[in-house]
């Protein structure tokens, strides 16, 4: 893809996402259910890869390591994640010049050290410039296992589309400053949401390369019970709340999706999608296969071209943690359209279940 901008520390697209759980048998089986694969395991250390099409996933397990401890004090969650770059080294010496804080992730004999800074939460930021095939990081410090696929389709994910970040209120700004110095990322879309009682403001950054997104959530509503803060108490602090995976065709992922038992958001009220024309006349989709399945519509039809935007949400999946599923049909948002819909149910939730109280109450 051509860079949409300078890009000086030749950013390439996501390499993975780092996970850990404080006991073990939490991960293996979530992502098994979302069409993952253990395809390669680490030749000293106990980390697994689990991929699905070109989205690698890394199961860390390896006691007193820096995974180990943001597990102990986050629970099971995305502990961190890799950005490819045209040269790690180049890129580590330009972070650190420009005010990163280093990580220092130990290696056994024989293995690469993946250059780290500290990232959202104080988890790595690795930084990676080996992940051609024949040469990745994964051909040179893990075992693939025997007579599986290295790019198993599953469910037919593809890839990382963007990792959303929640963080405590007021540091939306210190955050989207980290990247845009470090990384020339530029903001791309900012809305407010608010629903009846609470609100979020979000900030959504995206890498020169097209490839990198990451939406900031902060909390802007009137009390100290809206979403993002009931992430921030949940989780122990700032991370990552969703990783959103693309497919080519969304219908059928989410059918394996279900019949694997991921549990899935369901759609705000039918009258949602009876307004789904008015909203987007002429989108041309089964409005009614999107309705039994609760998939969310986004985008625009104007000029008679329409670019739309196909997305629905898990359930939270790993403490606070959820996961998105989303097919780009030319449209670059991030269902800003859906948000309003998505925000107030997700507030009706909180209020059932008592963490939102209301005047009413």
């Amino acid at each position: 893809m051509t860079d949409l901008f300078d890009n000086p520390m030749g950013l390439a697209g996501f390499e993975f996402v780092e996970f850990a759980a404080p006991t073990p048998g939490v991960l293996e089986p979530l992502f098994e259910t979302m069409g993952f694969s253990l395809v390669a395991r680490h030749r000293s250390k106990a980390v697994q890869l689990y991929r699905q099409g070109g989205i690698n996933f890394i199961v860390n397990q390896e006691p007193h390591s820096q995974a180990a401890y943001f597990a102990a004090e986050h629970g099971p969650s995305a502990c961190g994640m890799a950005f490819r770059v045209k040269d790690a080294h180049r890129a580590y010496a330009r972070a650190l010049a420009l005010g990163a804080q280093p990580l220092d992730i130990p290696t056994g004999p024989m293995e690469l050290r993946l250059p780290a800074i500290r990232g959202i939460g104080g988890a790595p930021l690795y930084l990676i410039d080996r992940f051609e095939p024949g040469r990745s990081i994964y051909d040179i410090d893990f075992e693939w296992v025997d007579g599986v696929e290295t790019h198993p389709v599953g469910h037919g994910l593809t890839r990382i589309d963007h990792l959303t970040h929640n963080v405590y209120r007021g540091r939306m700004a210190y955050w989207a400053g980290f990247y845009e110095k470090l990384f020339n990322f530029r903001e791309i879309r900012y809305f407010d949401i608010q629903g009846e009682y609470t609100g979020l403001s979000s900030k959504a950054m995206t890498a020169p390369d097209g490839q990198i997104r990451i939406p900031l959530n902060e909390e802007a509503g009137r009390g100290g019970s809206g979403q993002i803060e009931e992430f921030l108490m949940q989780f122990n602090g700032e991370g990552i709340q969703h990783i959103a995976l693309l497919t080519d065709d969304i219908l059928a992922t989410i059918d394996r999706l279900a019949l694997s038992g991921v549990p899935l958001m369901t759609a705000p009220n039918d009258i949602y999608y009876e307004m789904l024309e008015q909203r987007l006349p002429g989108h041309g989709q089964p409005v009614a296969d999107l309705r039994t399945r609760g998939i969310l519509l986004d985008g625009t039809t104007e000029g008679g071209q329409p670019r739309l935007l196909l997305q629905i949400f898990s359930q939270t999946l790993l403490g606070p943690v959820f996961f998105e599923f989303i097919q780009r049909q030319g449209d670059d948002g991030f269902g800003e359209g859906n948000f309003k819909a998505l925000f107030q149910s997700i507030e009706r939730d909180q209020i059932r279940r008592g963490v939102l109280q209301t005047e009413a109450a």
